[in-house]
């Protein structure tokens, strides 16, 4: 009985290693499927030209990336500058100070936020966003814009992300132990220092990683994006441009313009950016979380 017991540790040991293996392995898979049908591209094209030129003519064979790249990393860190406040702010008036038959009724309407189409936040964009900027945000700064913009993509973004990081906030929040709060609270702290000092100090490495999982959705956001940032082929500089990034130009173009040569392998090439940006601020923000971690002396 012993001897079966240990024969199904090790082969269940065996297993989950070797699913774990094959997760990671289709990371490396989809880098080099992307980098693979991408390749023909820098026959006639130089890394550095597709990356830092702003020349995007595909009939001349000219894939200059930077826009592009530039309206992705503006429109998400738009987004993340907009929702992290609102949603600590939330998650700390939930968990700390709320009701408990108020955060019954609220967490419901928190799950719809986050189950909606995408297309619902871009018809909303489109509807509300797009000529509250146009109408009153440009002329009040005394700026002129269409409405489809940066800014629009960015909000209609934050929207979407609000209820992911509002709902990993929160739970990390509850994991903080009570007797931590009230030690806080009877050494003649107030409620605000106990949760600024105590419950948002412990509770960093998860705040950290829920703005990371919202993150790693911004960036890859494509429909509600792509209805209200304008797709103009141009370097942004300033929040009221129109923009272009890379879902939007994938989702926009791939099976419709294939019949010009190597345009294909530039939408290719644009899915590897993308996947590569994700990758580097994963990791950066790995690291980031362990150092947090240590300074903390948690784990």
């Amino acid at each position: 009985m012993l001897l079966n017991k240990i024969i199904r540790e090790k082969i269940n040991s065996k297993l989950m290693l070797t699913f774990t293996i094959l997760s990671c392995l289709l990371v490396v898979l989809i880098f080099f499927g992307l980098y693979y049908k991408s390749s023909p591209l820098f026959t006639n094209n130089s890394i550095k030209d597709l990356l830092f030129s702003s020349e995007w003519f595909p009939l001349k064979g000219k894939f200059g990336l930077l826009p592009f790249i530039s309206s992705t990393i503006w429109v998400t860190l738009i987004s993340v500058i907009i929702a992290i406040p609102f949603s600590l702010l939330t998650a700390i008036y939930l968990t700390e100070y709320a009701d408990k038959r108020f955060v019954r009724m609220i967490n419901p309407l928190i799950d719809i936020l986050a189950g909606l189409p995408s297309v619902i936040f871009g018809i909303w964009g489109v509807i509300m966003i797009v000529p509250f900027i146009k109408n009153h945000i440009a002329p009040a700064l005394g700026i002129s814009s269409g409405g489809y913009c940066l800014l629009a993509g960015g909000i209609v973004l934050a929207v979407m992300i609000l209820p992911v990081i509002i709902h990993v906030v929160s739970e990390v929040f509850r994991a903080i132990p009570q007797d931590l709060k009230n030690a806080s609270l009877s050494l003649g702290a107030t409620q605000w220092q106990t949760i600024k000092y105590v419950v948002i100090r412990k509770s960093m490495p998860g705040i950290i990683a829920a703005i990371v999982l919202g993150l790693s959705r911004a960036f890859g956001e494509t429909l509600a994006v792509l209805m209200v940032v304008g797709n103009v082929v141009k370097m942004p500089h300033s929040v009221f441009d129109p923009a272009y990034p890379l879902p939007a130009l994938i989702a926009n173009n791939y099976g419709e313009m294939l019949s010009i040569p190597l345009y294909d392998s530039a939408l290719m090439f644009s899915a590897l950016i993308l996947f590569v940006i994700v990758l580097i601020f994963n990791v950066i923000s790995r690291i980031i979380l362990v150092r947090i971690e240590r300074s903390l002396g948690i784990g």
